[in-house]
C-alpha cells in the first residue's frame, strides 16, 4: 500500500477509497499526533471544520467531526467555504487544526481530507506520515468532561468576507467593472459573488447553484467554454473562473480570451512590484511556467524562482525565501501578506484592483507577457525511473534543446504517480513545438519500453 496523504491531503472516491471509516480514524490520529507534539499547548484544542458542497461531504464531515471530538478535540462546524477560508479562519480563531473535505477540482465522485496546523499551513510530511503511523491503534477515550464539544458558526464565513474585502482597501472601487463569476457549483457559490460585490463589482454569478452533484461538472476553472460564452453575451469587462474548493482563479477578458495563472501571476507582480510590496523583487512559479511569462519577468527587472508542480513546493520557496507572491499555471496564486494558500477569490479581487488603478482592460494588461505555444504529451506505460539516465533519451534531448535555442525549451517529467513520462515542449511556433515534442515523444515510447 502506498502513502495514504498526497501533496494535498489525503483523495478518492468518497464512500469507496475514502470512507467515513477512514475519516474518522484520520481525525483520530491527527488529534493524537498533534497532541503529543506539543502543538496544543497542554489545553483542551479546538478545530474548525468546513466542506464544499459535494453530498459526500455531509458524512464525510460527521465522521471527522465525531473523530475529533472523541478524542477530546472542540469543534466548530463553518459550513461551505473555500479551503483557503477554512485556513483563513484556523489562524484568525487561533484554532489548532483546521479541516477541509474537498477534492478541489477533481469530479463529484471524489472527495478528500486536508489538515491545517495552527495558523492555517499544511502539515509536513514528517506529521502526515506520523499520522498515518498512528491509525488503528488502541487508545485511551476520554469521557465526561473530556469530550470535546461541538458547536456551529457558520456566521465566520463573513468575517472570511470581510478580510477578502479588506486586502483590497476602500479607496480602491472596483465600481464600473461588470466581471461574470463561475462558480464551479462549489464552496465559493456565496463568498465569491459577495466579496466582489462588496468592492463595488457588478457581478453575474454563473453556475452558482450547487446541489451535491454538479460541482465542476462542465464548468469552473477545468472547463472554461461556458465562461466565455456568458462574458461575450453579458458584455463583461472580465470573467473569472473559479474552482471547486475556489483555491484557484483563472480569467477570460472581453473578448473571450482565457487568461492563465501565468498570466495573472505577470500582471501581480507588476503591480506588486510597483507599489513595493514585491519582497526581494521575486516571484515564485514552476518549471511547468511558460517561457514567456519568465522572459516578461525578466524584462521587467523581476527575479523569477522556479519549483516542482505543486502548490505545496511553491508554498515552501516562498516561506524560505520570504517572498510574497508565486503560483502556478493552472492558477493556483498565493499572496502571502493575506492568505496562507492559493485563494481564487482573493487573485480575482486583485486583478480586478489593478485594472481598476491602471485604467486599463484585462487584456492590455495581460499583454505584458506573450505565450509560447507549449505542447504537453503523457507518454504511459514506460520505465519513468530511467528519463534522466537513458542514453538515447538524453542525446534526443540535447538535439531538441540546441534545435529550439533560446526561443524555447524541453521539460521532461516523471509523473510522481503513475507509470508515464510527461514531455512539454515550448516553441516560437505552435507547429514546431508540436513536432519536436511529438519526437521526443516517440523516443521516449521507444527508450523507456517496459
Amino acid at each position: 500500500m502506498g502513502r495514504l496523504f498526497g501533496t494535498d491531503g489525503v483523495r478518492g472516491r468518497a464512500n469507496d477509497a475514502l470512507t467515513a471509516e477512514l475519516a474518522l480514524d484520520l481525525s483520530v490520529a491527527a488529534a493524537h499526533v498533534l497532541g503529543e507534539t506539543g502543538a496544543f499547548g497542554g489545553h483542551q484544542p479546538l478545530a474548525v471544520v468546513g466542506r464544499d458542497p459535494r453530498a459526500s461531504g455531509e458524512f464525510l464531515e460527521a465522521a471527522v467531526v465525531a473523530g475529533l471530538a472523541s478524542a477530546g478535540v472542540n469543534v466548530v462546524r463553518l459550513g461551505v467555504l473555500p479551503t483557503p477560508g477554512v485556513a483563513y479562519l484556523t489562524g484568525s480563531t487561533k484554532a489548532d487544526l483546521g479541516v477541509m473535505l474537498s477534492a478541489s477540482h477533481n469530479p463529484m465522485p471524489d472527495n478528500g481530507i486536508k489538515f491545517m496546523a495552527r495558523g492555517g499551513v499544511k502539515l509536513d510530511d514528517l506529521l502526515e506520515d506520523a499520522i498515518e503511523a498512528r491509525m488503528g491503534e488502541t487508545w485511551q477515550r476520554p469521557t465526561g468532561a473530556g469530550v470535546g464539544r461541538v458547536i456551529d458558526d457558520p456566521g465566520l464565513v463573513d468575517d472570511y468576507v470581510a478580510h477578502l474585502v479588506s486586502s483590497v482597501g476602500r479607496p480602491v472601487s472596483l465600481e464600473g467593472i461588470k466581471v461574470v463569476v463561475d462558480c464551479a457549483n462549489g464552496a465559493a457559490h456565496l463568498t465569491g459573488p459577495a466579496a466582489f460585490r462588496a468592492q463595488g463589482a457588478e457581478v453575474i454569478a454563473i453556475h452558482a447553484d450547487p446541489d451535491g452533484a454538479n460541482i465542476n461538472h462542465n464548468c469552473g476553472s477545468t472547463h472554461m467554454g461556458s465562461l466565455q460564452a456568458a462574458v461575450l453575451e453579458h458584455r463583461a469587462d472580465l470573467g473569472i473562473a473559479l474552482d471547486g474548493d475556489a483555491d484557484r482563479c483563472l480569467a477570460v477578458d472581453a473578448s473571450g480570451a482565457v487568461i492563465d495563472g501565468d498570466q495573472i501571476l505577470a500582471v501581480l507582480a507588476l503591480a506588486m512590484q510597483e507599489s513595493g510590496q514585491l519582497r526581494g523583487d521575486t516571484v515564485v512559479a514552476t518549471v511547468m511556467s511558460n517561457l514567456g511569462f519568465v522572459n516578461a519577468m525578466r524584462a521587467a527587472g523581476v527575479t523569477v524562482e522556479q519549483t516542482k508542480v505543486g502548490d505545496r513546493y511553491v508554498l515552501e520557496a516562498m516561506k524560505s525565501g520570504g517572498y510574497s507572491l508565486g503560483g502556478e499555471q493552472s492558477g493556483h496564486v498565493v499572496m502571502s501578506d493575506y492568505a496562507t494558500t492559493g485563494d481564487g477569490v482573493l487573485t480575482g479581487l486583485h486583478l480586478m484592483s489593478r485594472m481598476a488603478t491602471s485604467g486599463k482592460d484585462l487584456a492590455d494588461l495581460a499583454s505584458v507577457m506573450t505565450r509560447l505555444p507549449q505542447v504537453l504529451i503523457n507518454v504511459k506505460g514506460v520505465d519513468k525511473s530511467r528519463a534522466e539516465t537513458d542514453p538515447a533519451l538524453t542525446a534526443a534531448v540535447a538535439q531538441a534543446t540546441a534545435e529550439l535555442g533560446s526561443t524555447g525549451r524541453v521539460l521532461l517529467r516523471p509523473s510522481g504517480t503513475e507509470s508515464l513520462v510527461r514531455v512539454m515542449v515550448e516553441a516560437a511556433t505552435a507547429d514546431q513545438a508540436q513536432r519536436v515534442a511529438e519526437r521526443l515523444a516517440s523516443v521516449v515510447k521507444a527508450s523507456l519500453s517496459l
